[in-house]
C-alpha cells in the first residue's frame, strides 16, 4: 500500500471553495527532493508533509517549485486531517514544528484556530515593477513590506476585485507574494484581499492564511480593533475569522476533505 495523501479544501464550509491543499502523513522523514515532486504533481499552491515527532508534528510545506517557510491554508487542512482520521482527538491541540517555529491549531465549533506569528509590514517604496505588474490604474492609497510581502491598500473593494496582473512581468519583483487590500464594501466583511504569487510558483493564491499575519496588523492599525472577519476575493473565494494578540495572530477558517488517494511507491 503506498502512502496516503489528502486533498483537502480550506477556509471553506464547502467543497470547491476556499484553497485546496495537499496533506501527507509521513512514516518517517523523506527526502527534500520527493517532497518537491509530489507537491509538483499535485500542483496545487501547497502541499504538506507532516512527520509525528515528540510533543506533535514536524510539518514542512511546499509550492510546485519551492519550499515556503510560512503556510495557513495547508496549516489549517494539516489539522482537519489529523483529526478527521482520529491520528488526534478532537479535544487536542494540534503542534506543528516548522520553519517559522511552533505553530498550534485548535479545533473550536466547527471552525479551526490556528496560532500563528504576527508578520507586520513596514512602509515601503513599491519597485516599478510592482505597479506596473499589478495594472493598476489608481494610486494604492498605502504600500508596505513585511517579512515576506508587499502590501498594498488600494482605494475600494471593487478596485481589488477588478486587478488583473501581468504575471511575467510581477514574478520580477523580489518577495514571496504581493498582498492587495481594501476596506469591504460586502456586508459582514470588515476587509477584502488578494494574494498574488508567481515568484513561488503561484499566480494567484485562492485563500492565502499567512498574509494575515500581515493582515491582522495592519488593519489592527488602520481600524483601532483586535478582530475582524476577512474575505479573501478569488474566484474560489474564503472566509477567514482574525484576532490579533500581541506579536501573535489568530486566523480561524473552515475546512472539507476533497479526495483521499495513495502515492505510487
Amino acid at each position: 500500500m503506498g502512502l496516503v495523501i489528502y486533498q483537502v479544501d480550506a477556509f471553506t464550509d464547502k467543497l470547491f471553495g476556499g484553497n485546496p491543499a495537499g496533506v501527507c502523513i509521513l512514516p518517517q522523514p523523506v527526502e527534500e527532493g520527493w517532497m518537491q515532486s509530489v507537491a509538483a504533481e499535485m500542483n496545487l499552491s501547497e502541499t504538506a508533509f507532516l512527520v509525528k515527532q515528540q510533543g506533535g508534528f514536524n510539518l514542512r510545506w511546499f509550492t510546485p517549485t519551492v519550499e515556503v517557510d510560512l503556510c495557513g491554508h495547508a496549516t489549517l487542512a494539516s489539522a482537519h486531517i489529523l483529526w478527521e482520521t482520529g491520528t488526534l482527538k478532537k479535544t487536542e491541540q494540534a503542534r506543528f514544528y516548522t520553519r517559522s517555529g511552533l505553530l498550534t491549531a485548535e479545533l473550536m465549533e466547527g471552525w479551526i484556530e490556528l496560532n500563528f506569528p504576527s508578520t507586520p509590514d513596514e512602509p515601503a517604496t513599491a519597485p516599478a515593477d510592482l505597479m506596473k505588474g499589478l495594472n493598476l490604474n489608481v494610486t494604492a492609497k498605502y504600500v508596505g513590506k513585511s517579512r515576506f510581502d508587499y502590501l498594498l491598500e488600494l482605494d475600494s473593494e471593487g478596485t481589488v476585485r477588478r486587478l488583473a496582473p501581468d504575471f511575467t512581468v510581477l514574478k520580477q519583483v523580489t518577495a514571496r507574494g504581493i498582498i492587495v487590500t481594501s476596506l469591504a464594501s460586502t456586508p459582514g466583511y470588515d476587509f477584502v484581499s488578494r494574494f498574488f504569487g508567481p515568484a513561488a510558483g503561484v499566480n494567484e493564491d485562492p485563500v492565502t492564511g499567512s498574509a494575515h499575519s500581515c493582515l491582522g496588523p495592519y488593519w489592527k492599525r488602520r481600524l483601532n480593533r483586535n478582530e475582524f472577519v476577512a474575505y479573501q476575493a478569488s474566484a474560489r473565494g474564503g472566509v477567514l475569522r482574525i484576532r490579533v494578540s500581541g506579536d501573535r495572530v489568530f486566523i480561524a477558517g473552515q475546512a472539507v476533505t476533497f479526495l483521499r488517494g495513495e502515492v505510487a511507491e
